[in-house]
């Protein structure tokens, strides 16, 4: 068989793949359309050799020219990326974070979707060891105002939309810990605008408190919660570190950048 020189020049085909990949970047760079000189300046190609791959790239719908001399990202990437989107679920990017988190803390980790009024549970990541009886299963319901995911969206409503929601429900409480009154909602969401997590507090069911972290897509839009359930008197203050990692790794998996990554970019 014959061997590859790994120090060997790159086939013209891989150059030209290479040559192409450059040429986008630069376009991604600008919101506006770029001249051919500075495209090629920027890349260190020749003139001729960056309009003859843009020419390419332009028959594909990769590249459009809104007039001569000037070249931007085409409508192609953009099917491309919808369709990326479009497979992108957060039940499959959340699953294996879950259960590693699962692995270290050994106690229920919950994944949670808004539908209404009220949170789904769609995964779910524990085992037996944990010392807890899972009380809501996968599908299961819960009111927005009783636990710590269903805080995180109301907290992403406007302050007319969360009156709407106690208006609608009548805010009714499942324990003695449960928050019926809409002040006192109020100032806990403010908590958790500030802070980015929600807590429950023995608030669905006594003995178990929860705390939630939200998952977001690439428009920044707050998609699902990720929660720890433990009993009332095991849930760790440490494992919050560790689930607000979780939720951002599961977020950056659906596209989502931070205000600071944004700048950066």
């Amino acid at each position: 068989m014959r061997k590859t020189d790994p120090h060997a020049p790159a086939t013209p085909t891989i150059q030209v793949i290479e040559r192409m990949f450059a040429l986008i970047d630069v376009l991604a760079s600008r919101e506006e359309a770029i001249s051919l000189k500075e495209i090629s300046e920027k890349t260190g190609l020749h003139p001729s050799t960056t309009h003859r791959i843009l020419n390419d790239l332009a028959t594909g719908r990769f590249v459009d020219r809104p007039e001569a001399g000037s070249y931007r990202l085409g409508m192609r990437l953009l099917e491309l990326g919808n369709m990326v989107k479009a497979r992108l679920n957060v039940r499959d990017a959340a699953l294996s974070p879950m259960r590693e988190l699962h692995r270290q803390i050994q106690q229920p980790v919950n994944l949670s979707v808004r539908q209404g009024d009220e949170i789904v549970y769609v995964e779910r990541a524990y085992s037996e060891r944990s010392g807890m009886q899972v009380v809501r299963a996968i599908g299961g319901r819960a009111p927005l105002h009783l636990t710590s995911t269903g805080k995180l969206f109301l907290a992403a409503d406007d302050a007319q939309r969360v009156r709407a929601y106690a208006t609608r429900t009548g805010l009714a409480g499942h324990t003695k810990n449960s928050i019926t009154q809409l002040p006192i909602l109020e100032r806990e969401l403010a908590k958790a605008r500030q802070y980015g997590i929600a807590r429950d507090n023995e608030e669905l069911e006594l003995g178990v408190r929860c705390m939630a972290a939200g998952i977001y897509d690439d428009q920044a839009k707050l998609i699902a919660g990720l929660s720890i359930s433990a009993p009332a008197d095991r849930l760790d203050e440490n494992w919050l570190v560790k689930l607000q990692a979780t939720a951002q790794e599961i977020s950056t998996a659906l596209g989502y950048k931070s205000p600071a990554q944004r700048l950066a970019a």
